[in-house]
């Protein structure tokens, strides 16, 4: 009974992440279509699209939402020290190595969605330089943070089942 829920919760990690994807990219189509009012060489000055704005908010906020669920559901896997990693099994170092990247792709996914977001505030019109694709590569960052935390959730919920059967064979 359990399998099902993990599999129902890759799913649902799996769902935010594309959904947090495909609405960042909708974002940067929607920022291209506001019109530029000033270009000179690498400087521009354009009106902020609201519209982008919404989309960018909605996929950080479910990039986020699926890295928490994932955290949390996941538990935690840790290695302190060489000697650990050397005696971790498979399951262990997978969880922990998708836990890193999973970090990383968040933090740089992340970073780029929020700073798009911004650009595209009601509150200022953006005159600096271009900063195309920070919607699109965070979108698909989203993408391949999907990855990296679904792995680190089937890893890490592995690694807590071969803890439990070591335990059992222990006491036995």
């Amino acid at each position: 009974m359990a399998r099902n829920y993990v599999f129902l919760i890759c799913l649902l990690i799996m769902a935010l992440d594309i959904v947090a994807g495909i609405l960042g990219i909708e974002a940067e189509i929607a920022q291209n279509k506001v019109m530029i009012n000033a270009r000179w060489g690498i400087l521009e000055c354009r009106e902020p699209s609201f519209q982008a704005y919404k989309l960018g908010l909605a996929a950080t906020i479910l990039l986020g939402l699926a890295h928490v669920i994932g955290n949390l559901l996941g538990g935690c896997v840790c290695i302190w020290s060489k000697k650990d990693l050397d005696k971790a099994t498979a399951n262990k170092q997978l969880a922990v190595a998708s836990l890193i990247f999973s970090w990383i792709v968040l933090a740089v996914g992340f970073s780029m969605l929020i700073i798009g977001t911004l650009s595209n505030s009601k509150s200022r019109t953006l005159c600096g330089i271009s900063n195309h694709r920070l919607f699109t590569i965070g979108g698909i960052l989203c993408f391949i943070h999907g990855l990296f935390i679904v792995a680190y959730f089937v890893s890490a919920t592995a690694t807590a089942r071969e803890d439990r059967m070591n335990q059992t064979r222990a006491t036995t």
